[in-house]
């Protein structure tokens, strides 16, 4: 029998309406759309709004917009895994909920909470069910509703962030396609530079935590930055070499959309030509665990059987890697 590797077979993605532009932001902060877009590249996010409206929502709408182009019964699911850092809530699980109001009433679920390598971590995860040989149909989703966690008076952070969804299926595939190699790390020496201090176990909200905002995401720009940059790069090459990759065998660069120097950094390191690299951050800004996703599902159109695809991303924790993956199907 032959190995059986984990290969994406669909995409879908979501994001709301609501756009927030860098025009209307500067009515907000100090700032303007020329130092938003110099040092990010961001020129719009969108953001959800609504009452209740939480990850799932946009967990929900990206999985149902697969099924239906997919034509897949729900109830084939049998593991929905939520990437976020952004559950609905705490203890009660996003994915749960998310899987059973798509009709996935025959998965298990779980969330997986990396930032934003969350999704990379992620699609590692689901492979290895798949490449088990007990699984045959695992749905992946990336999704964070980063505007519940932004302070909007904070120039920082809150010209960065959006909201949005995407999500994947994994399949058994036969043909060496799919899945190839990874290279993924953390250290927890970095979560100080990037973080959102109060709501967890150590630090519980409490009205002096939200006095001080300690709620709202802090980043010490230029050390994650640096880090990212590095990182980010490291690991695309370390990949590339492991597996006897030269740049005329890449078809794409999937890097995690949070800086647009940070993802030129990184297409540079290994000199890869501009139009081979996935880039929508200009109307998405980060996403967090979505990003990545959603590239997929933008480009999708565009991707061809047995295009090899390298994807890389770094997030709060720090954590970082590399994945290199052949497309398994022609849209």
């Amino acid at each position: 029998m032959s190995k059986i590797s984990a290969a994406i077979t669909a995409v879908g993605a979501y994001v709301r309406e609501y756009v927030l532009t860098n025009k209307i932001l500067e009515s907000m902060v100090d700032t303007n759309d020329e130092w938003i877009t110099s040092r990010t590249g961001i020129k719009e996010r969108r953001i959800l709004k609504g009452e209740g409206k939480g990850t799932s929502y946009m967990a929900i709408k990206a999985a149902n917009q697969l099924i239906a182009k997919r034509q897949i019964n729900p109830t084939d699911i049998e593991l929905v895994i939520v990437a976020t850092a952004t559950p609905d809530m705490q203890a009660a699980s996003t994915a749960a909920y998310t899987a059973t109001q798509i009709g996935a009433v025959n998965a298990f679920s779980f969330d997986l909470e990396a930032a934003c390598s969350s999704f990379l971590f992620g699609m590692s995860t689901a492979a290895k069910f798949i490449e088990s040989g007990r699984y045959k149909n695992v749905l992946l989703i990336g999704a964070d509703k980063n505007s519940s966690m932004i302070n909007y008076e904070d120039r920082s952070t809150c010209i960065i962030f959006g909201d949005g969804a995407g999500a994947v299926l994994f399949e058994p595939n036969h043909d060496g396609l799919g899945l190839q190699d990874e290279y993924l790390r953390s250290n927890g020496a970095g979560r100080e530079f990037l973080q959102v201090k109060s709501s967890g176990s150590s630090y519980p909200v409490t009205a002096e935590t939200l006095a001080k905002k300690e709620n709202f995401v802090f980043q010490d720009g230029k050390t994650v930055f640096k880090n990212a940059v590095f990182n980010m790069a490291d690991v695309t090459v370390k990949i590339l070499e492991r597996n006897d990759l030269e740049k005329s065998d890449i078809a794409w660069l999937a890097a995690h959309q949070a800086n647009k120097r940070i993802i030129d950094a990184t297409a540079n390191r290994i000199e890869l030509e501009p139009e081979k690299v996935m880039m929508n951050i200009e109307k998405y800004g980060n996403t967090t665990s979505a990003t990545l996703p959603l590239l997929l599902s933008d480009y999708e159109s565009q991707l061809k059987k047995g295009d090899n695809i390298i994807f890389a991303a770094f997030g709060g924790g720090f954590t970082w890697g590399s994945i290199y993956l052949k497309w398994a199907y022609n849209s």
